[in-house]
């Protein structure tokens, strides 16, 4: 299993000292780097600034979200920052949610597998450059021939010829059918709140994408990409304290994340067991009782969803995601000396 470093989305300001984490990852045998989006910061121009002081460690977006732009376009980041890197780019993607696609980007989130599916095929006919490419789906109009064309469309092919022609799709999922479909047409899979309690959940999912007749992979070249705070600490009494700091997290995403109609993260913790606790921390989130939500959010909860530990339990904990099919562990790290204690642990 290999480790890479979530450096997650900016809040209200960029965040400090992330060249300093980078080089430290690099230097202590990181697999990759990854970056996210929300309604902010971007995804791809942190990895273009970060990671021009690297030339080992792979650079990933976890997770780019697939309504922000046309699917050409994020073929166009990819194609881009995989020349400027000598081919170290991992391209994850995800449909995030309706208040957020439809509220931030102004486009429909009807027909999410869909759209998917299509954003996908198109991204793969850029990078091959085989062929002028076109769509004939209904999301994606390749050419466009809707309201307010003037019919002049063209299919084209990228006038840059691709470093490589099948740079690593990765797609961020969580319902039963979405997740099968990333089986089937993705090369790797970013589940959010994965965990060792609930990895055998999602296996017969994942089998269901695999066994269809034009699977891209198979379950031993398929990567599964999950995140975790990982941390070392000395006593119980330290641990508690790192619980509590992530429990309003936590409840962000059970709670706060999406609308009372719809919050696919709510539903994963739901499909865990907690589906008690998830409607009444969502109840108490959304009428604006943040801190009565956080305080029920219980212990074991955030210890089966991170790895808090002596250094004896943190390997232990570690070589648990590993056993559940687990490829690399996305790490959120506060200091070079975390990220080189981490690795040296774990080396």
């Amino acid at each position: 299993m290999k480790l890479g470093l979530q450096l997650g989305y900016w809040g209200a300001q960029p965040p400090a000292g992330v060249g300093e984490l980078v080089a430290a990852a690099e230097e202590a045998g990181f697999d990759a780097i990854f970056s996210a989006e929300a309604w902010g910061s971007d995804a791809f121009t942190p990895l273009a600034w970060w990671g021009k002081g690297t030339s080992r460690i792979r650079l990933g977006t976890s997770i780019v979200q697939m309504s922000g732009r046309a699917p050409t376009s994020i073929a166009m980041h990819a194609l881009t920052l995989d020349h400027l890197t000598g081919g170290r780019v991992v391209l994850g993607m995800g449909v995030s949610g309706p208040q957020v696609v439809e509220g931030w980007y102004g486009q429909p989130f009807a027909k999410p597998l869909a759209r998917t599916r299509e954003v996908v095929d198109i991204i793969r006919q850029v990078l091959a450059r085989e062929a002028p490419v076109t769509n004939a789906g209904p999301h994606y109009p390749l050419p466009y021939d809707g309201p307010g064309s003037v019919g002049l469309g063209k299919p084209l092919k990228p006038i840059t010829h691709p470093l490589r022609p099948d740079i690593p799709i990765w797609l961020g999922a969580e319902g039963p059918k979405n997740v099968a479909q990333t089986a089937e047409i993705a090369d790797g899979w970013i589940p959010i709140f994965y965990t060792p309690k609930s990895a055998a959940m999602y296996q017969p999912w994942l089998d269901e994408g695999f066994a269809r007749p034009d699977a891209r992979r198979t379950r031993a070249d398929f990567e599964i990409a999950a995140t975790c705070h990982l941390q070392i600490v000395d006593s119980a009494e330290v641990k508690q304290l790192v619980i509590d700091a992530i429990k309003p997290s936590v409840s962000l995403y059970m709670g706060g994340m999406g609308a009372q109609e719809a919050n696919f993260h709510n539903q994963v913790f739901v499909r865990m067991g907690y589906e008690d606790l998830a409607a009444e921390v969502q109840r108490l989130y959304l009428s604006g009782q943040k801190d009565q939500a956080t305080a029920l959010i219980p212990d074991e909860l955030v210890d089966d969803m991170h790895i808090i530990g002596t250094p004896g339990e943190v390997k232990e904990r570690v070589a648990q995601w590993e056993e559940t099919g687990v490829t690399t562990l996305m790490l959120s790290c506060r200091s070079p000396e975390e990220v080189r204690q981490v690795a040296e642990l774990l080396a």
